[in-house]
């Protein structure tokens, strides 16, 4: 399922084990030689550094439209337990906001926000946002992962082919396809089988 990663910041993690939110991200582990979200770093009363304020992806059992589903508190690590995660968050790389360019220069925009495949979590599209002059007939441009040739500190270099990048509108509804671990089967309605009694339609 695809989903715009800023959806997925200050969103709730929920625990099974709790049977409600016990933090909401706050930042996203991107690693920037291939796209893939690691992580997030987490935030909450029931968050603390020094027992675990990041939650790795591996530990997401669901991704909900009330937020990512784990086990319980267990499952957030410091950034010095996941060492990869712990690479990344010292290089301060930050999708958002890098400068898109083509090979020969040609400056495309700014990364406004990126498109989440929540399968594998790997960011499937940049969502750029175009230059004032550009942006007057062409607000923004989805650019495919598989346009990007490379990724700086400062900028993400795509192919030149501007003309042929492809425009397409970003999916708005999140309609997820999952059974809401946090609704008691007997929550649900009754159906009346006796089209005489009242209440049926």
């Amino acid at each position: 399922m695809l989903i715009s990663g800023s959806k997925l910041l200050n969103f709730p993690v929920l625990s099974l084990h709790v049977g409600g939110a016990i933090a909401r991200t706050a930042e996203a582990v991107v690693d920037p030689n291939n796209l893939h979200i690691l992580g997030y770093t987490v935030v909450g009363p029931m968050v603390d550094a020094e027992v675990g304020d990041v939650l790795d992806i591996k530990s997401v059992r669901e991704v909900a439209n009330i937020g990512l589903i784990i086990d319980s508190s267990d499952e957030l690590t410091t950034r010095d337990e996941v060492i990869k995660i712990g690479e990344i968050l010292k290089l301060n790389f930050q999708l958002a906001g890098l400068t898109v360019e083509t090979k020969k220069g040609t400056r495309l925009g700014k990364v406004a926000d990126y498109v989440v495949n929540t399968d594998n979590f790997m960011v499937q599209q940049l969502v750029v946002k175009r230059p004032a002059l550009k942006a007057l007939t062409d607000p923004e441009l989805i650019v495919g992962r598989s346009q990007i040739v490379e990724i700086t500190d400062y900028k993400v270099i795509v192919k030149d082919e501007e003309a042929k990048i492809r425009r397409e509108m970003i999916k708005k509804d999140f309609v997820p396809n999952f059974v809401n671990p946090f609704r008691e089967p007997n929550f649900a309605p009754i159906q009346n089988q006796n089209p005489d009694e009242p209440g049926t339609e």
